[in-house]
């Protein structure tokens, strides 16, 4: 468990990945990317991440700076918004127990295709 700024986080991705295994786990990445797109743009964008946060992520008290620094930070191509591929990566780096076994995690998707 971390804690930045005061709130409380603990990474539940390691144990997603040993539960629901490396495919399932991207499944569930690739679900939560759906639930927080923009519908016409196919993309995550600054007014979809922030409908949704809340809800969705159970971020109610997010500033608009600190949601716009989560898409900036994930934002690989300079385009204001997150792709899947972008919000997949993103997702990584925030877990660092994650970072540590994704080579692993990566190559066992490989191998399972």
């Amino acid at each position: 468990m971390a804690s930045k700024n005061g709130v409380v986080f603990e990474d539940f991705f390691p144990s997603m990945v040993a539960r629901l295994g490396t495919e399932g786990f991207m499944d569930e990445l690739c679900n939560g990317f759906r639930l927080l797109v923009d519908g016409d743009k196919g993309v995550v964008t600054f007014e979809s991440l922030k409908r949704n946060s809340a809800t969705v992520l159970g971020l109610k008290d997010m500033s608009d700076d600190e949601l716009m620094s989560m898409l900036r930070e994930g934002d690989l191509d300079g385009d204001g918004n997150l792709n899947q591929m972008e919000f997949c990566v993103l997702m990584f780096r925030l877990s660092p127990d994650l970072m540590k076994g994704s080579r692993r995690w990566l190559e066992e998707v490989g191998i399972n295709e």
